[in-house]
């Protein structure tokens, strides 16, 4: 993977790094195996305790004077989403940090969020992880399967295994989509992963508003406050774990990952912090990208003479758009630097929250501002709700206008323009979900360790990536990399520890090696060369061309830092060597076969993923099931139904509240009871209500409740008659004209008893308020026939939608 220099860790004399130790001389564990084996005790011989002496108490601690660490990941933010690299928004934590450690501007990612995030936590490249793509696009082949292998161990396993206390926060994304229930296996969820305690949400994006949020393994129930904001929540959360720690084991370091669900989409940020920024994108992207640049270069970030890359074709020019494109775009882009600036806000509380312990100074900081690059999966123009691209329903700007006052506020679920992605991530010409592209890999990355790091505010141009961050700390922390971890053999990391830059600004680069490759883009990278292939766009449906038959481009980074002079016709014997290693580095790390699909992808069965309902065409729940996502529960959509439920009122109770609810506010279905009235709507992606509800109340006692859809057919997405009968008695009958053919939405769930996060109906509302008053015995939901056949067309735009949806979490 890479040429590695020989690191030797000596722990009988402990590991100096700027003047710290981090070991100690008593310390004579052997730390290559974890667990640590507790010694062996010898059978007592003596009768009398009083005449015994106990053996020594054993408890595995951390090397003396070992850091505490802080390991920041920041969702969608490119490399000019701080102030530090030249963006347009304040980032005053990410400055602090940069100025008082250092930061690196050759820092990459793998380009997508769970890729990403299992290479950070186990040093070890994405498709070692399994974690070829997102979770949600899994196969069965090897290097993709979204399973996370027992020979790659985490870096929080390691830590806390060595005596560190350890805690997530924020988003996680890298648990198998048919893993996420209540049925389990629990193996890949955070608090089997090293973490002792997970406060946060599974999948790839959450309602910041609304969400759908763990505490372990446990369902949390959100707070009846018209406040209540997802980000100040898990930094509250994570503030409290950290000051708990240190006030009952002062002396036990811990490891914090901090993982925001911002920047990514939906972008919700309160009022307040969306007025800060009125007006300030008036100039448009174009213009945008000329102001970040000559604020890179004033800075140094990036080399004098940096030339912008050129935008992609899609992207329109802004002098091109007409007014009201240029009001609704401008808007889009106050709301998401207002996101920004409120999550470096909440990053900076936590810091602070650890000075207040007054262990910062010891603590290892490491704030990565971006999984990937900025998203582009906004489309052209942007969306107020995510959910209408998803189901193939465009949304116009004249529509979108309506609501820009809303925009960004709990009434939506808002994505950006991809203009504003690429500027961004300027200087460079793509965005997130290219690997083959520093837009899509390279993001703003500082550090901070005043025990361990001499020097202050000063740039480091190394080669880096993050399956570097978990040696670096393992290193700092001065700790072996583990041979065997709970019984399984390791694999060795590919990373390279980064503490040899630290205090060097020239020090040579270590990590000289390294393969790209998400969703057919690919490119390989050795001593400052980058050979590489733009397979597919984001917003493209399908690649550009065969994978044999792509157009390979070569590049020297070290004088070509915006990647705009192709040197391949120069230098073809370089290009042809270079794409004889990245085969050679794919097949070593599982990337091969190369996996481009995207619409088969999206259905289990198409790439025999794992699937719960997987032939199945009835489930039977009972009260209190609640949290299950779509990738958990049947596929109610364009077929006939039947929802059977069996509840009990007790007397002088008068029935109200959710029996049965799938999605929220923007897309979903209730069988439901509105003070003593049975019911059943259909919210077509918040645009369109329809409901059907019963001519008389329901008498206390015990009541079985059905209600049958007659799906129309001809194909996706079509309407149909929605009969209700309670007790066998027809009580109401009515025509539900449009339904949603692929999605409900990408984080609220199937619950029963209750609807969580956001409501299907306003009426009965949702957490608390929604809870049924009576006993629900059980819910049975039936399929009644196959699937309606659609169109080509119908089916072409809808796995388009369905493949943009799983890209973008």
């Amino acid at each position: 993977m890479k040429q590695r220099t020989p690191i030797i860790l000596t722990l009988a004399v402990g590991l100096v790094l700027g003047g710290v130790t981090a070991g100690h001389a008593a310390d004579k564990l052997d730390r290559t195996v974890l667990p640590i084996p507790e010694p062996r005790v010898k059978p007592a011989s003596e009768l009398d305790v009083r005449k015994a002496t106990p053996p020594p108490h054993f408890q595995v601690k951390a090397p003396e004077g070992a850091p505490n660490v802080l390991v920041v990941l920041v969702d969608d933010l490119g490399f000019a989403g701080t102030s530090t690299f030249g963006g347009p928004v304040g980032t005053p934590t990410f400055e602090q940090i940069a100025r008082e450690g250092l930061f690196y501007n050759n820092f990459h990612t793998t380009a997508v969020c769970s890729p990403t995030r299992a290479a950070l936590k186990s040093g070890r490249n994405h498709h070692v992880n399994n974690m070829g793509a997102i979770i949600e696009m899994g196969t069965a082949f090897p290097g993709n399967t979204g399973q996370i292998p027992n020979e790659v161990a985490p870096l929080a396993e390691m830590l806390r295994l060595n005596g560190y206390s350890t805690g997530a926060f924020g988003k996680w994304h890298e648990l198998a989509a048919w893993e996420a229930s209540v049925a389990g296996p629990f193996d890949r969820w955070p608090t089997r992963q090293g973490f002792d305690k997970f406060y946060g949400f599974l999948g790839g994006e959450t309602n910041q508003w609304a969400p759908f949020v763990y505490d372990g393994t446990h369902q949390v129930e959100l707070p009846d406050d018209p406040n209540y904001h997802f980000l100040t929540d898990m930094t509250d959360q994570a503030v409290a774990w950290i000051k708990y720690q240190k006030a009952l084991t002062p002396d036990k370091p811990f490891f914090a990952y901090f993982a925001p669900g911002a920047t990514h989409a939906p972008h919700h940020v309160p009022k307040e912090w969306i007025a800060r920024w009125k007006g300030k994108f008036d100039q448009g992207w174009d213009r945008l990208r000329e102001e970040i640049l000559a604020r890179q270069i004033e800075r140094g970030v990036v080399p004098k003479g940096t030339t912008l890359a050129p935008k992609p074709e899609a992207i329109r020019a802004w002098n091109a758009l007409n007014d009201d494109e240029k009001r609704l775009f401008a808007r889009q882009a106050e709301v998401f630097a207002a996101f920004v600036e409120m999550t470096d806000h909440e990053i900076g509380r936590v810091i602070e929250g650890i000075r207040e312990t007054g262990q910062l100074d010891n603590t290892i900081v490491v704030l990565i501002y971006g999984d990937n690059g900025t998203s582009a999966e906004g489309g052209m123009n942007g969306m107020f709700s995510e959910m209408t691209y998803f189901n193939g329903v465009q949304e116009q700007v004249a529509d979108m206008l309506k609501h820009l006052d809303q925009w960004g506020g709990p009434q939506t679920y808002p994505h950006m323009a991809a203009g504003w992605a690429v500027a961004f991530d300027t200087p460079y010409q793509w965005t997130k979900q290219m690997g083959s592209d520093f837009g899509g890999t390279k993001v703003g990355m500082a550090i901070r360790w005043p025990k361990g790091i001499k020097t202050r505010g000063e740039l480091r141009t190394q080669f880096s990536h993050v399956i570097d961050v978990a040696p670096t700390i393992l290193e700092a922390a001065g700790l072996p990399e583990p041979k065997v971890v709970n019984g399984t053999p390791q694999r060795p990391m590919d990373g390279v520890s980064m503490v040899y830059s630290f205090d060097n600004a020239k020090a040579k680069d270590r990590h000289t090696t390294q393969y790209f490759e998400m969703f057919g883009n690919r490119a390989i990278y050795q001593d400052g060369w980058l050979a590489r292939t733009i397979h597919r766009a984001p917003w493209e449906p399908k690649p550009r061309r065969p994978l044999t038959e792509d157009i390979w481009e070569l590049y020297d980074t070290r004088n070509d830092f915006s990647l705009v002079h192709d040197l391949s016709a120069k230098y073809p014997e370089r290009l042809a060597e270079l794409q004889v290693l990245f085969m050679s580095e794919a097949e070593k790390n599982h990337a091969l076969p190369i996996d481009d699909r995207v619409f088969e992808r999206i259905v289990p069965s198409m790439v025999n993923r794992p699937d719960l309902m997987a032939g199945r065409t009835s489930l039977t729940l009972a009260d209190g099931m609640t949290g299950m996502t779509e990738n958990v529960f049947l596929n109610i959509k364009s077929q006939s139904k039947t929802i059977t439920a069996t509840v009990e009122v007790p007397e002088g109770t008068k029935a109200h509240g959710a029996i049965m609810v799938q999605g929220g506010r923007f897309g979903g279905w209730a069988l439901y009871v509105k003070d003593g009235i049975p019911a059943y709507d259909y919210n077509f992606l918040g645009l369109q209500r329809f409901t059907v509800a019963s001519n008389e109340a329901l008498k206390p006692g015990k009541s079985t409740i059905r209600f049958e859809f007659a799906y129309d057919g001809g194909g996706l997405g079509k309407g149909g008659t929605g009969t209700l009968y309670v007790n066998d008695h027809k009580v109401g009958e009515g025509r539900i004209e449009r339904t949603q053919p692929m999605i409900f939405s990408a984080d609220e769930t199937a619950d029963v008893g209750i609807d969580l996060a956001t409501p299907v109906v306003e009426a009965i509302g949702s957490e608390a308020k929604s809870r049924f008053t009576g006993k629900i015995h059980s819910v049975t939901i039936e399929l009644k026939e196959k699937k309606a056949a659609a169109s080509e067309a119908e089916q072409q735009a809808l796995r388009e939608a369905r493949a943009h949806k799983a890209l973008a979490e």
